[in-house]
């Protein structure tokens, strides 16, 4: 099994370089060596886009602008360890299934 890509797509005219860094240092900080790499990818039309392999963890349209460290880093370990704790920077298990809630859309729905 390879390790897990992450894509960040940031709007070069927007200069949301330094943010898309920002998170691209917060990610490898807490899954370090469980990642394979985190891409930065220049677009444009004020695109913010993060990617873990081919699931998209977060859109600023969709998800309604950026995402928090935090929030982020929950909705990346849901893809990629469901079962990681992240410490304090973690949320409650959902009492239905004792499992964390993935924090992404409801794809039932």
């Amino acid at each position: 099994m390879t390790a897990p890509r992450i894509r960040i797509t940031y709007c070069t005219q927007c200069q949301w370089l330094l943010r898309a860094a920002w998170m691209a240092q917060e990610l490898l900080s807490t899954f370090g060596t469980d990642l394979g790499e985190v891409a930065l990818v220049p677009g444009t039309g004020g695109v913010y886009l993060i990617e873990v392999d081919d699931t998209l963890v977060w859109d600023r349209a969709r998800d309604g602008g950026f995402p928090d460290p935090k929030t982020l880093k929950q909705r990346v370990r849901d893809v990629i360890a469901p079962d990681r704790d992240l410490g304090h920077a973690d949320r409650p298990r959902d009492p239905r299934t004792g499992r964390a809630a993935t924090g992404l859309p409801d794809e039932t729905s």
